[in-house]
């Protein structure tokens, strides 16, 4: 035996588009071979896709550490996810995880974001570094790197009707971290939560924004600014859309291709998430299709990622979800399936990923339908494989300990939400009279 799986008869997206390709080998965790014809040698573990498509595995751009995300995610295709905010240990311990499993997503992290003292993220991950100017902005950085982080997180300016409006960091701040950053080759990620801060944040040099604001609208100048600078955004819709009262949660268990592999605890967070939001002054849904529909047509580069576990979210279904939002706001299947796989590894330099060629990690998923007609048929997993390792598709069962974990961060999780909204709109928790 020679320890190699070659699949055949398959539609191959490589990342950026339909290949002519039919057959995919692949041996010691890489791909070696793409062909369009058989590509299976003697020995191999042949798999017949029976005319399903094969994609590069899926990579979730943000996400936030909590017990289970990574194995959560890898039975939805997720191989890799961004990590957008954790403390030092708990980075540390996922990727020791990373390293040593097959039956979880690899993970990279920003560890600990760039916020003023007081600032947001402070009620979900308090204590932790701190940013008060730009004379701290090395020390800062090479603190991150120093704990391991791959990249930068820098929480901006919201603006002056944002829901973070105090304290922020100011436009020094911002520029000199991402300066410092940029020194050390590392990909800058600036969260985001206004039109006015985003307008701030452009000419700091931020690679990525993270969130689409909804305070306003996002002008097609804008628009053409971010493009032009060449900064890519994440919208991260799938949690948008439950904040502002939709209900995509419960959009994401009435599909049986989804809900197969959720557990209950999963679907209690999935179809509680936008309970008691209907009818608040929070501003529509709808104008967060309509900006990211205005970086869409500006040429922006889209970057697909849920922000999960925010209310209303699961790792890894809600990544299915973010797709067939992102085909509402104009994108075409081909390039949803592209913010989800190639175009994040280009962005945050994964060279081994995204794609399905010859010399790239095996990270791969096979699905049964054509998910450049109809993207939601990602949903429809026929097998996964995490570097060549095929995944062992099982709803993830958190322990006692893990349990306790999700429901302490969950309450911090309710705090922030809560704080948002008085701050925002002077309105009360989701219950209140």
């Amino acid at each position: 035996m020679t320890g190699a799986t070659a699949v055949v008869n398959a539609r191959v997206f490589d990342g950026t588009r339909l290949r002519d390709w039919t057959s995919v080998r692949f041996a010691g965790g890489v791909i070696t071979d793409c062909a369009t014809g058989p590509a299976a040698q003697d020995g191999d573990e042949v798999i017949d896709a029976e005319g399903g498509t094969l994609l590069p595995g899926l990579i979730d751009t943000h996400i936030h550490l909590v017990p289970g995300a990574l194995a959560q995610g890898l039975v939805f295709g997720v191989t890799t996810a961004l990590d957008m905010f954790s403390q030092a240990d708990t980075m540390a311990v996922a990727k020791r995880q990373a390293d040593g499993r097959s039956d979880v997503a690899d993970v990279r992290s920003a560890g600990i974001g760039a916020t003023a003292p007081g600032g947001h993220p402070s009620m979900m991950y308090d204590p932790f570094p701190t940013v008060t100017g730009p004379e701290q902005a090395e020390r800062f950085v090479a603190d991150r790197v120093a704990e391991g982080s791959d990249y930068v997180k820098i929480f901006g300016p919201s603006g002056p009707r944002g829901p973070w409006a105090a304290p922020s960091l100011d436009l020094d701040t911002i520029t000199a971290l991402t300066e410092a950053a940029h020194r050390r080759g590392l990909v800058v990620v600036g969260h985001i939560n206004s039109v006015a801060g985003v307008g701030e944040v452009v000419s700091a040099g931020v690679d990525v924004i993270a969130h689409v604001p909804v305070d306003g609208e996002l002008d097609s100048a804008l628009a053409g600014r971010i493009a032009e600078a060449g900064i890519a955004v994440g919208p991260t819709l799938a949690t948008l859309e439950n904040v502002l009262g939709a209900s995509g949660g419960a959009a994401v268990v009435a599909d049986p291709r989804l809900a197969a592999e959720l557990g209950d605890a999963q679907v209690r967070r999935l179809t509680s998430g936008a309970a008691g939001q209907q009818g608040r002054k929070t501003p529509p849904y709808s104008r967060a299709e309509e900006n990211v529909g205005r970086l869409v047509d500006a040429g922006v580069t889209i970057l697909a990622g849920t922000d999960a576990p925010n209310p209303g979210t699961v790792f890894g279904a809600s990544l299915h979800r973010e797709l067939e939002l992102l085909g509402r706001c104009g994108l075409t299947p081909a390039q949803a399936l592209n913010a989800a796989t190639a175009a994040p590894a280009r962005v945050f330099g994964l060279a081994d990923r995204g794609s399905v060629a010859p010399g790239r990690r095996a990270d791969l998923v096979l699905v049964s339908g054509d998910p450049l007609t109809d993207v939601t048929a990602t949903r429809a997993i026929e097998r996964i494989w995490r570097a060549g390792v095929l995944c062992d598709r099982r709803p993830f069962v958190a322990s006692a300990a893990e349990a306790a974990e999700l429901e302490a961060f969950d309450a911090r999780i309710a705090g922030v939400v809560a704080a948002v909204r008085e701050r925002r709109y002077g309105l009360g928790p989701p219950n209140a009279g």
